[in-house]
């Protein structure tokens, strides 16, 4: 039986061990997600590729597959033109947790608390975890530039202290953590709990393809790395011959692949052009893109699910921590949640005898 540690988040979202399975695109299922559940830690859909009927039956699978109660999450973009429908769903189908990639509205904050439903958003800066906190969100995630997918420049070490220190709601350390050492260490930092994307999605639960699942085994600290060439962001993924020739590729040609790709996902989330041509004014004025970084945002969708459904590693990106260099095997979400605890709990035993022997008296 794996060793309970409670902390904030913990007692917040109603779960028995203070780690999350993050809400990435196309792999965090209904399967991982029950999967996760069941051993204890929080499972989080992704719905972004999602139409709001494909979440609906999404959310009623992971409740099939799990006790009646069991807390799971759904994760929502904040700036998709039908983000109130889908917190609506989450709060007519009874969903625990709702977070965010992108810090959501006050308004929508105030609306989900409201109905019951504990709100955390992702954040990847300071300024950003003060904003949601005092907009009312319940807890943060901070990941730090080591995480996958897009991310920042400023490491898990040096961001976590910062946001524990410039907010008082439960903060969950995301980016580099694999094992029970690295909940102990975010713990010492101050944190409530962990975040893990990578690890998850190296389990045999996880529905990406075993082909998929060997490129990320196979590959070392050094094949992760980050790139603007998918959507004009910051991007942690695998080092991959795609890749490569998508950073060789001029703007023309990548501008032509992208308005296919938004083609495609379009069909894929069910919205409308008008409905895309929203999301990506928000985007634009929340992140302060160009157009044409706009554009090549389709991408990411559309090439990450070539990867992680499609299983073609040559068609396809997979984004990934810096955690993958040093996983090497698939355990079911149970045997990790289990070992990550066991971990932690030999980690603790350590530091109590090193207190110990610090503090004998001095011989003689």
């Amino acid at each position: 039986m794996a060793t309970r540690i409670r902390t904030a988040f913990t007692e917040l979202v109603g779960v028995e061990h203070p780690v999350v399975q993050t809400g990435m695109g196309w792999v965090a299922g209904p399967r991982l997600v029950s999967a996760a559940a069941n051993a204890g830690a929080l499972g989080i859909l992704a719905s972004a590729t999602m139409t709001l009927e494909q979440l609906r039956a999404a959310v009623r699978e992971v409740k099939s597959r799990t006790p009646e109660g069991t807390p799971f999450g759904v994760n929502l973009r904040a700036d998709a033109g039908d983000a109130a429908e889908r917190a609506r769903l989450i709060v007519d189908e009874g969903v625990r947790v709702a977070s965010f990639a992108l810090a959501p509205s006050k308004e929508l904050i105030a609306r989900l608390r409201d109905a019951g439903v504990v709100v955390i958003p992702s954040i990847g800066a300071r300024r950003h975890a003060e904003k949601v906190a005092a907009w009312g969100a319940d807890a943060v995630i901070v990941q730090g530039g080591e995480g996958g997918g897009h991310t920042g420049d400023v490491a898990t070490t040096v961001l976590l202290p910062q946001v524990v220190d410039a907010v008082d709601i439960p903060v969950i350390a995301a980016g580099g953590f694999g094992d029970g050492r690295g909940l102990v260490a975010a713990l010492a930092y101050g944190a409530a709990g962990i975040a893990m994307g990578t690890r998850f999605l190296l389990t045999s639960d996880s529905t990406v393809p075993d082909a998929v699942k060997d490129e990320y085994l196979r590959a070392t600290v050094k094949d992760v790395t980050v790139t603007t060439a998918v959507d004009g962001l910051p991007h942690r993924m695998l080092r991959t011959e795609l890749v490569d020739s998508l950073e060789r590729a001029g703007r023309t040609r990548a501008l032509v692949r992208a308005v296919r790709h938004a083609a495609g996902f379009r069909k894929l989330s069910g919205l409308s052009w008008p409905q895309m041509v929203r999301d990506g004014l928000a985007m634009k004025h929340g992140k302060d893109l160009s157009w044409s970084q706009v554009l090549l945002a389709a991408n990411t969708p559309m090439l990450l699910k070539a990867s992680m459904v499609e299983g073609r590693t040559d068609l396809g990106v997979m984004a990934s921590g810096q955690i993958a260099g040093v996983i090497d095997d698939l355990p079911s979400c149970a045997e990790l949640v289990s070992r990550v605890m066991a971990e932690a709990h030999q980690a603790f035993e350590a530091l109590e005898a090193l207190h110990s022997l610090r503090t004998l008296p001095p011989p003689g």
